[in-house]
């Protein structure tokens, strides 16, 4: 049997979950699904033009798709654009920003960068997160600290790729915690060497500022447990064994070549971390990119809400549509042993002292 690469890095502990699944005795009652978007609108050189054309799809059709379905809670789904800071135009994230005043999607951070070295990274991070929230409303701040979730460009989180290749900083995940990154969510990267060897738990990574790939490692989060640098929010990953002879890898990603099936629902369920009776699922996706564009916003969105809506039925499953910043704040109220369900619809009990998630 062929199993995909990098796999040594990922495989044990995705056997091991599995085993501990098996032996589990909670029973789930909670599902709380985010789709985590690496939106980049200028994606292969786009003209500034097409960039547009591609935020004017999603802003035309995306509130039309959302307003067919809703969770448990009667709400929307709230698609999540972790949008890329070299793609920064005003124009395009007034669209964006004008479905997260509908409450239907929400912007985080994405970037690309490689070798600039750490003042160049902390001055684009910390120039974009101002824009977003003085210029569009957008994120939330924190006395001083507009806080952030943040997904690495090219999965090369903290260094991880060989050579340094798109990153260049051993202490990113310190420095992301400093300048109020509230977790990351750019596992899982499955076929990278970036791939991390904590598989389908929500963990906190622990920086060693002189060594690369620092969240390698880390330390499940459990509620009222030690905390570390940065809180690792990853996808489910694994294998699935329907529609082909051999295994297919299985990360949660959306794609053209690869589109929502009840059964993948299924295996996202069993997969992704859970913390007591509650399912945290991350997916991602490439939305800018016509041909993943094309599948999601003619049939693949409505076929993803309505699989998990059916499967959630069937299984007697409350279901959470939410952004990144809610399950978050989801995990964060487990953590602290608030009930999270409440936490999310009050907004405010999932943050820390001084916070605030008002928008201006």
């Amino acid at each position: 049997m062929h199993l995909p690469r990098y796999e040594e890095l990922w495989l044990p502990r995705y056997v091991r979950s599995r085993w501990d699944r098996w032996l589990a005795t909670t029973t789930c009652r909670h599902v709380w699904v985010t789709i985590a978007d690496h939106f980049e609108p200028f994606w292969a050189n786009a003209s500034a033009e097409l960039a547009a054309e591609r935020v004017a799809l999603w802003r035309r059709i995306y509130p039309q798709i959302a307003a067919q379905y809703a969770d448990s809670t009667g709400l929307s789904p709230v698609y999540t654009f972790f949008y890329a800071e070299e793609h920064y135009r005003p124009e395009l994230i007034d669209s964006l920003a004008e479905m997260a005043a509908q409450q239907i999607a929400d912007v985080e951070v994405h970037l690309h960068h490689d070798g600039e070295g750490e003042q160049d990274f902390r001055d684009r991070i910390s120039g974009f997160t101002e824009k977003l929230f003085t210029g569009h409303g957008l994120l939330r701040k924190e006395k001083d600290s507009i806080r952030f979730g943040f997904i690495h460009g090219n999965w090369a989180l903290d260094n991880s790729l060989p050579h340094g290749k798109g990153c260049g900083l051993n202490n990113e995940i310190t420095v992301l915690r400093d300048m109020g990154c509230y977790a990351d969510f750019t596992m899982p990267s499955g076929p990278s060497p970036s791939q991390s060897r904590m598989v389908n738990t929500i963990y906190w990574a622990t920086d060693d500022p002189h060594r690369p790939k620092s969240y390698d490692t880390g330390r499940p989060l459990e509620p009222h447990g030690p905390a570390g640098d940065l809180l690792m929010i990853g996808g489910p990953l694994g294998l699935r064994w329907r529609e082909r002879l051999v295994p297919r890898m299985e990360m949660g990603e959306i794609a053209g070549h690869d589109r929502p099936t009840a059964y993948r629902v299924t295996r996202w369920l069993e997969m992704a971390p859970r913390l007591g009776d509650h399912i945290f699922v991350k997916l991602f996706t490439h939305g800018a990119q016509e041909r993943n564009a094309h599948l999601l916003l003619e049939r693949g969105l409505v076929e993803l809400f309505g699989f998990f809506n059916a499967v959630c039925r069937q299984r007697g499953l409350r279901l959470h549509y939410v952004s990144a910043w809610q399950m978050y704040q989801a995990i964060f109220a487990i953590w602290k042993g608030i009930e999270p369900v409440a936490a999310v619809a009050r907004g405010t009990a999932a943050i820390p002292a001084g916070q605030t998630n008002d928008r201006r």
